[in-house]
Parts: C-alpha cells; structure tokens; sequence
C-alpha cells in the first residue's frame, strides 16, 4: 500500500530541549494509523511539525518529510498554508480554543471552501450545513448561526470534524479528538471518526494514550516514548507479540476485564520520562527499563521483529523476562 506521509528523521527541537528525536513513520492511503505514547512523549509535536504549524523558535529538521510523494519540509509558509486545511487537515485536542469566539460557526466554516476552492459563500455555506448533518449535528441551519460558546464539548468538536472535511482532505490528523469529553461522548466521535474513515477512504493519524482506542480502530501502531518512535507494526502484531520493553510496560497496565482481580495492583511502569536535550544519546527508556545494562547508554539499534514490525532495542525479538540484551 502507497505512503501518503512519509516521515523519516523528524527532528524538534526547542532551544536545548529536544521534542522528538529521529521519528519515523508512515501513513498509508485509506488506513488510520494511531501515534501512541504516554503525555510528553513528543506525540503533539510531531503532528504539528508534519502540518507546519510549530510554535516560533522551534527548529525542524527531518530527513524526509512527504506528502503524496512530493517533499513539504521545503514549502514555503504561503504554499504550506495552500496544503494545510486542503488535502491535509487536523483535528485540535481542544475545540474551544481552536474555533475563534468572536464568529459564528458557519462563517469559519465557509472560509475553508472559499479560501481553497474559490467557492461563493452560499456554495459554502451549503456545503457546511450538509457536513454539519453528516457528522450527526441536529438543526445544521440552525447551528451555522450559532457561536462556539453556545455549543456544548461535543458538538464543537463535531464541528472541527466537519470543517475539516469542507475540502475532501485525503490526510485528516486527529490529536486526543476526545480529550475533555465524557466518556458516552467519547465514544461517539471515535465511531464518527471510524465511519468518516471507511466511507471516505481517508488516510488517518490518529494520536491518542488511549490502547482501548488504538485496538478497536488502528490498522497501524507506532509507539512514541520520550520523542522517539520506539516499536512500529500492525495493530494484530503489536498486540499479539509486543516487543520493546515499553509496550509490554504499556499493555501491562492495561486492566483485563475478568483477569484483574479485585483490590489487585494495577501494572505500572516505574520513573519518569527524562529530560530529553540534544546531547542525549543511547536508550531513552533504560533508566525505567528492567532489561538495561551499560550498553544501553550508547546504543538502541533499529531492529526487525519481523517483516513490518520494527523496534528500537538491543534485546533479541524473542526476549523474555529474564533475557540480557544483545552486545
């Protein structure tokens, strides 16, 4: 299956504090593909560097940053804006700082169409009710009047989705799309989220800490920690055969209906993530890890578990718990 992103090397830097550190990953054609990882792992940042839209002081670098084949680490802020919010579009954690409070819902979303596609306001004005309909909002005439405040959590963010549908993108990014909702709520944008995804044949990075989520919906997982993609595969090898001591740590602390006894400790994964800067080398996660030796301090080879399963470790692929790592 055809890449539509390619990330290869992605590199943020800000000031002495490094963001991400060599994340690589693709998003194919039609697939959702979930950036997994616990806060502060660098997840955001990726996303935003992929879109152009870092905070000023940043530093971005990467060794190949792609779209539909063509390259978009180069494009200057007037061509990326052409791109962004097009073929390309993203979903914000937060839909009230996001959508601007002084305009009403239709007029922000009418300014998508008529930004990209040259649409007259009633074109897209129309357009914004249907999509409003699509993503199951009651009265969309109604709503396009209505302001951001007046909406509840979910319905804003049902209204980023459908702004972020006005141009038919071919990559949608959703960052936490449910943080702050209740979990009912929840729920129903990640089903709206999976049916837009099938119906419209989009390809989809979804980022999340949530591994409920990532099992129900990722055709694809790379898991993120302390700005590095650590593990990549499927969803089925990833959870049938995790690799990288991180993951196990993850999926460990997972509750298993039926498995977990009550008044059982839950899994946890002990320490914190470091402080990553530029002069960081080695694994970012050996302090935290049971398996580290000293050699973990200077390497963490890029490994194949097998065909497109890929992880960051010096242990074999078939480590137990009591294995040693590889010299």
């Amino acid at each position: 299956m055809t890449a539509l992103l390619e990330v290869r090397d992605l590199r943020v830097s800000f000031g002495s504090v490094a963001a991400v550190r060599g994340a690589s990953l693709d998003v194919r054609k039609g697939e959702t593909h979930c950036l997994v990882g616990e806060s502060g792992c660098g997840k955001s940042v990726t996303a935003l560097a992929v879109m152009g839209l870092l905070a000023r002081g940043a530093v971005r670098t990467a060794g190949r940053l792609a779209f539909d084949g063509a390259d978009i680490a180069g494009l200057s802020e007037k061509a990326m804006s052409r791109l962004r919010g097009d073929r390309m579009a993203m979903i914000f954690q937060e839909p009230m700082t996001s959508l601007n409070p002084a305009y009403t819902v239709g007029s922000q979303m009418a300014e998508v169409l008529q930004r990209h596609r040259g649409a007259s306001k009633a074109a897209a004005l129309d357009r914004a009710a249907e999509l409003l309909a699509r993503v199951k909002i009651t009265s969309p005439g109604m709503r396009l009047g209505q302001y951001p405040h007046q909406l509840s959590g979910g319905l804003r963010q049902r209204v980023m989705i459908a702004m972020a549908l006005m141009c038919e993108p071919e990559l949608l990014i959703a960052d936490e799309p449910t943080t702050a909702l209740d979990v009912t709520v929840q729920a129903q944008i990640l089903r709206l989220l999976l049916d837009l995804q099938r119906d419209l044949g989009l390809a989809m990075l979804l980022i999340t800490h949530d591994l409920g989520v990532v099992a129900r919906i990722a055709h694809r997982v790379s898991v993120m920690y302390a700005g590095e993609v650590v593990e990549s595969a499927t969803a089925t090898a990833l959870f049938g055969r995790p690799t990288h001591p991180y993951t196990r740590g993850l999926l460990d602390c997972v509750p298993v209906p039926g498995k977990v006894k009550q008044g059982e400790r839950l899994g946890s994964i002990p320490g914190v993530v470091p402080r990553m800067t530029a002069a960081f080398a080695g694994c970012g996660f050996r302090e935290r890890c049971a398996q580290a030796d000293a050699g973990c301090a200077t390497a963490a080879p890029l490994r194949e578990a097998d065909g497109d399963h890929a992880y960051r470790c010096r242990l074999p692929a078939d480590w137990r718990g009591d294995a040693v790592p590889a010299s």
